[in-house]
């Protein structure tokens, strides 16, 4: 049997949640309630959250932070986050868009999770809770790799700085059905340039792994260098390194490893999808 709590605060929620393993925050619900709703999901405690904290954005200073019940349709609507719209508007359609929450994009399996991989390039912090006392920011990266295990509290907010120059940010969600068709992969990098060359270099890939991972051997290549032609094709090259995709309706693993590059040559050039 499923029970419903209302929460009016995020400490209240972040207790319920650190109290009961088998609760879960539902926030738009278009990850939960398909679960619900198909019949894998039948006992436990589903939490919502009213605190208007839950849905402010901070996004006018250096430092930008969502909270974790904003929606895909607020980011849109924001023309401080211009940087993340080709991201936000990644997931689903319209109607998907005004409830789909980043929060909820967090705990998305591949070959979803498309807004995360954005963040993860922005090299994002989350702020956890965890049962009534202060919240704690964790490098998303960090999140990410222990998000299966549970336990780490109620994902409140995500924090990052912002790119001093918007077009060093790049975003590609490359899928079969256009506009909104399933990833076969996505593809962010935030590529700040110091003197004609890439300083600290951040590339993120979705469904490319079981959760968004950072291309560090693409990193590595890009970092000191101009973004010319040479310095595409060396990243190219190092694109497969820590890479394990699955092999699903979508596509298959060795689909996946074929295009990344391509794509990856593309974005990083600045070619046209």
């Amino acid at each position: 049997m499923l029970d419903l709590r209302t929460c009016a605060s995020l400490s209240e929620a972040a207790g319920i949640l650190s109290g009961d393993r088998q609760a879960l925050l539902i926030g738009g619900g278009t990850l939960v309630m398909r679960d619900v709703n198909e019949g894998r999901l039948t006992e436990g405690t589903l939490v919502r959250v009213t605190d208007p904290a839950f849905r402010q954005m901070s996004t006018g200073g250096a430092r930008v932070e969502l909270g974790a019940g904003v929606t895909m349709a607020m980011v849109l609507a924001n023309r401080d986050l211009a940087f993340l719209h080709a991201a936000a508007r990644a997931i689903g359609g319209p109607a998907v868009r005004t409830m789909a929450t980043i929060g909820g994009n967090l705990f998305a399996a591949a070959p979803y999770g498309d807004f995360t991989v954005a963040l993860l390039a922005l090299d994002a912090q989350v702020v956890l809770q965890s049962g009534y006392g202060s919240g704690r920011a964790v490098a998303l990266e960090d999140f990410l790799s222990a998000r299966e295990r549970g336990g780490q509290g109620l994902v409140t907010a995500v924090q990052f700085a912002r790119p001093q120059n918007p077009a060093e940010f790049h975003f590609r969600k490359i899928s079969r059905v256009k506009p909104k068709g399933i990833s076969l992969l996505s593809i962010a990098a935030h590529l700040p340039l110091a003197g004609g060359r890439i300083a600290q270099a951040r590339v993120a890939y979705g469904a490319m792994a079981p959760t968004p991972i950072r291309a560090r051997g693409v990193e590595r290549a890009l970092d000191g260098k101009p973004l010319d032609q040479a310095a595409v094709q060396v990243a190219k090259q190092a694109a497969l390194e820590g890479c394990r995709p699955a092999t699903d309706a979508i596509a298959s693993e060795w689909y996946r490893r074929e295009i990344l590059p391509v794509h990856l040559g593309r974005l990083l050039a600045g070619e046209p999808r």
